[in-house]
């Protein structure tokens, strides 16, 4: 993998499941690390459903491999929060980089 492609720094985020007073369960996203990875846009679109506009961002993120990254996690990168969208994929199995799937919640 070439570092030139790693120009984005982008915090990892792990969900902890906790109770509130009342028992509730309540997730809270914890820092799992920061890391430098490559954000590519892929696709942008807007939705009209029910008088009501929401707008989506599709993006792939590639990291150097990590072992312990899920598909329930999210990252950040400045004020931009990313949900992943799919598992993460390691292409050619070969522990060396990390693809996920992301679209940016807005």
């Amino acid at each position: 993998m070439r570092a030139g492609r790693l120009r984005h720094r982008v915090e990892l985020l792990r969900p902890q499941i906790t109770r509130d007073a009342l028992g509730a369960a309540v997730t809270e996203w914890v820092p799992a690390g920061t890391v430098w990875a490559g954000v590519e846009p892929l696709v942008g679109r807007e939705l009209h459903a029910a008088r009501q506009e929401h707008s989506e961002i599709s993006v792939r993120v590639v990291m150097r491999y990590r072992a312990d990254v899920a598909a329930d996690w999210r990252l950040r990168r400045g004020a931009e929060t990313m949900e992943l969208v799919a598992p993460p994929i390691n292409p050619d199995m070969r522990n060396r980089e990390l693809q996920l799937m992301c679209r940016v919640l807005v």
